[in-house]
């Protein structure tokens, strides 16, 4: 049997993980001893892994979480208000994102809410949902930029669409009208239907004042506080403890 017309129809039918595992399969004399379905099933199996990996792949990649934190190699030793069983319990299958729920980690700077936040937007990725994470001053940008250039219905669309939205540092500084107000539309179309996380260095107590207007923020955190699991962190700064080791590293 020729192998290569085989090889190349697998390959412009995109089954490149179907025709990994065939080119695979014809330099091993071992496999001959399987059966058809054995060895259909190891192609299938081969296939099927090759496509879930690569999705992984995109969904980590549109998610720019710019690092390697993942909810597996969280510290739970440093006393910093962390809930091991309830993280656990919100991570495990992203149980959280599942049902539509919103997470706060809240704390002074340097106690690891950005990273634990990209964990979770790791776990979420692996979990099969999409991510997208990003800073509050950088969020508030794009949205200026496509307001200006005609682009902001579409981006508008994009954030509301996404699982797991992560907002880095949340409400360190006051917003302008058109910033509260965009962003209680992204908060109105993901309310009850997507889930949303935010970092900040401020309590949920001083939100409303850094919103701004009343009504606007009233309803901002109608949206936002309800159905949110709060994680208030506290400690000393992991990076100066860090910083204090023998070569400074993690």
């Amino acid at each position: 049997m020729l192998t290569q017309p085989t090889l190349e129809k697998l390959c412009a039918l995109r089954l490149r993980g179907m025709a990994e595992a065939f080119r695979e399969q014809q330099e091993d004399p071992e496999v001959h001893r399987l059966s058809f379905e054995e060895r259909l099933g190891l192609l299938v199996d081969r296939q099927w892994n090759w496509r879930a990996n690569r999705a992984l792949e995109r969904r980590l990649r549109n998610a720019r979480l710019q690092g390697p934190a993942c909810v597996e190699d969280i510290d739970f030793r440093t006393a910093r208000g962390l809930d091991r069983q309830l993280v656990r319990s919100l991570t495990a299958e992203s149980v959280w994102v599942r049902e539509h729920q919103n997470l706060f980690l809240l704390g002074p700077t340097g106690i690891g809410k950005t990273w634990l936040a990209r964990a979770d937007g790791q776990k979420a990725c692996r979990d099969g949902y999409a991510a997208y994470f990003t800073k509050a001053t950088e969020l508030f940008r794009d949205l200026a930029m496509a307001r200006a250039d005609g682009g902001l219905r579409k981006l508008l669309y994009c954030l509301s669409r996404v699982d797991v939205l992560i907002v880095d540092d949340w409400a360190m500084a006051p917003l302008a009208d058109g910033e509260r107000r965009e962003f209680l539309e992204i908060c109105d179309e993901r309310y009850q239907a997507r889930s949303t996380l935010l970092t900040s260095q401020l309590p949920v107590s001083a939100w409303h004042a850094q919103i701004g207007d009343p009504t606007v923020a009233d309803s901002i955190l109608d949206r936002l506080v309800h159905n949110a699991h709060r994680f208030d962190l506290s400690g000393e700064s992991l990076r100066k403890k860090r910083s204090r080791k023998p070569g400074g590293g993690e």
